[in-house]
């Protein structure tokens, strides 16, 4: 099978026949065999009647449905354990992206020999104040953190080749950082093409400005992860190190300072009147809870069962 489409919805009946209609009408211009997997995240609308009765009329189509919202990197992530096609297109439900898109994002990967495919909606039609904006400084904190110089990390227009979806996982809200996880899962041929962004035409955004904050932390988690999850006391425990000798120093000074001073008989207040003595005591107690939590992190990454699980390209 040449192309596997997999689009995760939520509450999108109304543009699912639009949708499917679009799709076909391009696969069978270019005369791609393709799937559409459809995933639906517990809609609460007939979306899910819809699917079926598409299914109906195009035995192509394919759908999962969920028994409640667990969100789009489950989706996405359920849709990529089932997938069969040797390019695998990622889109949304809502007719923003356009299927018009998918012949030249399925060429980058079987002739260009992309891994990833990340599309770019260079002219969007969102409110600037409340999406744009907020979108170019999250993507410019991804590019720099990740290493990744794509213009849109969140586009949900993408194309994939097979084995990158079958090694990585998505969960939690990563869908946003997928070229993140593939390039720590070792694909890093990523490309970026410009996608024509259509305006909304059904229903509203799923989205709010929450999803900023939450990607904020998914990214700080997910960098962690690639530089320290495998070995946590590289960075505990030279931090807890760090601050337990700062404290240590900072003691020796505290009482070499009033041993001086009863040397040479000079009245001195108590070294426990000193708040510099509660600071650096302060410090040790936390670099030796910094300096545990290392070592308690590096025996759970020592007994997981995927430490010494790595991934073979090739083998004479």
């Amino acid at each position: 099978m040449d192309i596997s489409i997999v689009v995760p919805l939520y509450n999108e009946a109304e543009s699912l026949p639009e949708l499917e209609a679009w799709i076909k009408r391009v696969m069978e211009e270019n005369g791609f065999s393709y799937e559409i997997l459809f995933v639906n995240d517990g809609s609460t609308d007939n979306s899910w009647e819809i699917i079926k009765q598409l299914q109906q009329k195009n035995p192509c189509v394919k759908g999962i449905c969920f028994r409640r919202n667990y969100g789009k990197s489950p989706a996405l992530n359920t849709g990529f354990r089932r997938v069969e096609g040797d390019v695998v297109i990622t889109m949304d439900a809502d007719l923003q992206d356009s299927p018009d898109e998918i012949p030249s994002l399925y060429h980058m990967i079987k002739n260009d020999g992309y891994d990833l495919v990340s599309g770019w909606k260079k002219k969007r039609y969102d409110p600037i104040l409340s999406k744009n904006l907020p979108s170019k400084l999250f993507n410019a904190t991804a590019r720099r953190l990740s290493g990744i110089h794509l213009h849109d990390f969140n586009c949900g227009l993408k194309a994939y080749r097979k084995s990158v979806v079958k090694h990585i996982e998505v969960y939690g809200d990563m869908h946003r950082y997928i070229p993140y996880i593939a390039k720590n899962a070792g694909f890093t041929n990523i490309g970026e093409k410009v996608v024509k962004h259509q305006p909304r035409k059904y229903g509203v955004s799923k989205f709010g400005m929450s999803r900023f904050v939450n990607g904020y932390l998914d990214l700080g988690t997910l960098w962690f992860q690639s530089k320290f999850g495998v070995k946590p006391m590289h960075f505990f425990g030279l931090l807890g190190s760090l601050m337990f000798l700062l404290g240590l120093i900072s003691i020796i000074i505290v009482g070499a300072t009033k041993l001086y001073y009863l040397h040479i008989g000079v009245h001195y207040s108590l070294v426990t009147q000193s708040p510099y003595f509660y600071l650096a005591l302060t410090a040790m107690i936390i670099g030796t809870q910094l300096f545990l939590a290392g070592f308690v992190g590096e025996l759970i990454a020592r007994n997981a069962p995927e430490r010494n699980h790595y991934e073979v390209e090739e083998e004479i």
